[in-house]
């Protein structure tokens, strides 16, 4: 999509330029229906009636919540915040290498910590990259684990979370890393074979060419794959058989959860997974073009309270991410 000549290229342009009212409908109307006619959400037709004073759309036929906004349909859904906060936050998160904590998203718009953590789970599932093409080439494959120090935890908390050594009681993610391409990551129970291997097959093309460590859990990708192993106990980097690059996205993915979430619980880690996969992948992009993209996703996702955490005390929400000040 064509660049309009207004459109903002630095946060502060955002901030300015979408606190007007019109040029968020603007752009929201450019991006989600481009030059075509506007569709009503819950039946299709294309030639609903603008209502000017509500900001909203009014569809012809005759069926329940015939009234719809730039809203419905989306991430925003339900959401009493207004664009000009949901842009600059999406920009913030889209372009800051580490991501931005609900405590500086809240401080910086306004708004609550639990609004603010809300906010940036749905971004985030505007973020998940859904289907994708398999990878090709040469595929880095490697696990690591996500979880707390146990020195950097309160003795109650460790006695509760550290069950033994190593990995134990640690949330696991494989990554599959396309050399000088995208990445994708997800959270498995197990490093056994059985967890890793479909994922692998899932996210590789047949015949690529597949880097992993010794684990022994990978020996099944020999059939179906040009498969390099190489031992950490030996050395690190045989030529070009290694797993530096996906070991360099970990040190990434760490690097945000440690020094900007500082404490996340497994059953949102996928969302966190997504935001660094998404940031990863669009690199080589503007800060323009991946504000755009993660814009032009927002349909069809929608979350809600409920889904997001199981409960429906607003206090509970406090606990899902714990920043320091």
């Amino acid at each position: 999509m064509d660049k309009p000549q207004a459109w903002p290229t630095t946060l502060l342009e955002v901030i300015q330029h979408f606190a007007d009212a019109e040029a968020c409908r603007e752009f929201m109307v450019r991006l989600r229906w481009g030059n075509g006619p506007i569709i009503c959400p819950r039946c299709g037709r294309d030639d609903p009636r603008y209502l000017e004073n509500a900001r909203v759309w009014e569809c012809r036929n005759k069926h329940p919540r015939k009234k719809f906004s730039l809203k419905t349909g989306t991430i925003f859904e339900d959401s009493p915040i207004g664009f000009d906060k949901w842009l600059p936050a999406m920009w913030m998160l889209a372009n800051d290498k580490n991501g931005i904590s609900s405590y500086e998203l809240a401080r910086a718009l306004g708004v609550t910590q639990k609004t603010g953590w809300f906010m940036l789970s749905r971004i985030r599932l505007a973020m998940e990259q859904g289907t994708i093409d398999k990878l090709t080439g040469e595929i880095e494959v490697d696990e690591t684990f996500i979880g707390g120090k146990a020195r950097n935890m309160h003795i109650n908390r460790r006695q509760t979370k550290i069950k033994g050594t190593g990995g134990t009681g640690k949330a696991i993610v494989l990554g599959l890393l396309e050399r000088h391409g995208k990445v994708q990551a997800v959270v498995v129970p197990t490093t056994k074979r059985g967890s890793l291997e479909p994922h692998v097959r899932a996210g590789v093309s047949a015949g690529a060419t597949v880097y992993t460590d010794a684990l022994k859990s990978y020996k099944g990708l020999d059939a179906d794959y040009v498969h390099h192993v190489i031992d950490h106990a030996e050395r690190y980097v045989d030529g070009h058989v290694h797993t530096n690059h996906i070991e360099n996205f970990w040190a990434l993915l760490k690097r945000a959860l440690g020094g900007t979430y500082i404490s996340v619980e497994p059953f949102h880690l996928h969302r966190y997974l997504a935001e660094e996969a998404f940031r990863f992948n669009e690199r080589e992009g503007s800060d323009l073009g991946r504000f755009v993209k993660v814009v032009s996703a927002v349909e069809g996702k929608r979350l809600t309270y409920a889904k997001l955490t199981g409960k429906t005390n607003l206090d509970s929400l406090r606990g899902a991410e714990s920043v320091g000040a």
